[in-house]
């Protein structure tokens, strides 16, 4: 809504003064405007124009907060926000400024402009740095670290011949230095990997068969619980959760939590089977074994996702013990 006459009649010349080129006249007239009224939000955003003009883009970003703190809705603040913050090479910040405005209008088509723009220019140093890393890692030898670093450049920005370039160099070093890795590994070794290629590739039930082969090899050699031996029962857990096979997930994860009790992964994978198949409170004790623990250990998104389960468990118990009165 138009605020008072005094203070539409400052907009008035400021706009006089804006299409005259003259930008800092037009400035003290659009703060003389919120002066009076500061819940116009048309002042703070022409406001906001007028120092993108003369390129103030820290003036501008307070404009435009401004303009939002007088009308959440009025999505142009969001716009000149986020055009004050791109200059201002806060890239993160001017995505979140055009979520919050999409959010008011998913449609509007300048927010969509520039969040398409933003993105591929966040891809494209993203990718950047990747190659400037990778070349760094193939100076200092790191062959195998390199090839990683392409793989991850390549699954932003499949095609660009940048990478296609530079892997075209790396992929022979490193499939030469794989080949003598693998030559190299007992056949236990050989299995799990074996595992861990059909894991990435979804063939869940192959990768038990490899798994499950390291492990009894191990076993027979008296080295059931060696380090290899952990990896494949928390691998083979994995695939075990993947085709809904709670007992095996809970077996595995048992196996290993009896050589590394405090193991995060196994007690979450537990704790998710054994609630899979309606064994409510060890669930809830797994999880309040991993809610004990030093948050960094733990780390946020499994804390997170913890305390939603004792939540859902608490619940459950509750009922399940209602249910018995």
């Amino acid at each position: 809504m138009p605020g008072n006459s005094r203070a539409e009649a400052l907009k008035a010349e400021g706009n006089k003064f804006f299409k005259g080129g003259d930008y800092n006249a037009a400035i003290q007239k659009y703060t003389a405007a919120t002066d009076i009224d500061p819940n116009v939000p048309a002042y703070w955003s022409n406001m906001a124009a007028c120092y993108e003009k003369i390129s103030q883009f820290d003036k501008m970003e307070e404009a435009s907060r401004g303009c939002i703190k007088a009308d959440k809705n009025f999505v142009k603040g969001y716009f000149r926000l986020a055009t004050a913050l791109k200059n201002l090479n806060d890239l993160e910040g001017c995505i979140k400024a055009l979520e919050s405005g999409l959010a008011v209008d998913s449609a509007n088509p300048d927010l969509k402009r520039m969040k398409k723009e933003l993105t591929e220019l966040q891809r494209g140093e993203t990718v950047a740095a990747y190659l400037r890393k990778c070349d760094e890692q193939a100076s200092n030898g790191d062959i195998a670290g390199a090839y990683k670093t392409l793989e991850l450049a390549s699954r932003l920005d499949a095609g660009n011949p940048d990478i296609d370039r530079m892997m075209s160099k790396i992929k022979p070093k490193y499939d030469r230095m794989e080949a003598q890795r693998r030559a190299a590994l007992s056949p236990d070794e050989v299995h799990k990997e074996r595992g861990d290629d059909a894991y990435k590739n979804a063939q869940f039930e192959g990768a038990i068969d490899h798994y499950t082969k390291c492990i009894e090899g191990l076993k027979r050699r008296g080295e059931g619980q060696s380090d290899l031996a952990m990896k494949a029962h928390s691998n083979r857990a994995a695939c075990y959760k993947q085709i809904s096979n709670f007992d095996g997930v809970i077996e595995d994860c048992t196996a290993v939590l009896e050589v590394d009790p405090e193991n995060v992964k196994a007690l979450v994978r537990r704790a998710q089977a054994f609630e899979g198949v309606e064994r409510y409170r060890f669930a809830l004790q797994d999880i309040k074994t991993v809610l004990s623990m030093p948050r960094e250990k733990v780390g946020k998104p499994n804390v997170d996702m913890c305390n939603m389960m004792q939540h859902r468990l608490n619940r459950t118990v509750q009922q399940l013990k209602a249910g018995n009165c």
